[in-house]
């Protein structure tokens, strides 16, 4: 029997963040400490990779409720 995958659903600012992340990496990291740029944009194209995953895959309705419940928290 096979088991249906779960992904989380993640925010838009998670891929923001991730897309400025390699970017500034690439840019500015990398051309001065080449293995700590390496490191890190690294680091950000596996968010990145998982936060496409998770818009692919991620069921909607998690991600409504889960927007509904930090609506919440602020008032």
């Amino acid at each position: 029997m096979k088991k249906k995958l779960i992904v989380p659903p993640l925010s838009g600012t998670y891929m923001l963040s991730a897309m400025i992340g390699f970017m500034v990496s690439i840019i500015y990291i990398f051309p001065r400490w080449p293995p700590w740029g390496l490191a890190f944009s690294l680091t950000f194209l596996a968010m990145f990779l998982a936060s496409m995953k998770s818009m692919t895959y991620a069921d909607p309705e998690h991600f409504v409720t889960m927007e509904k419940k930090k609506g919440k928290k602020k008032k």
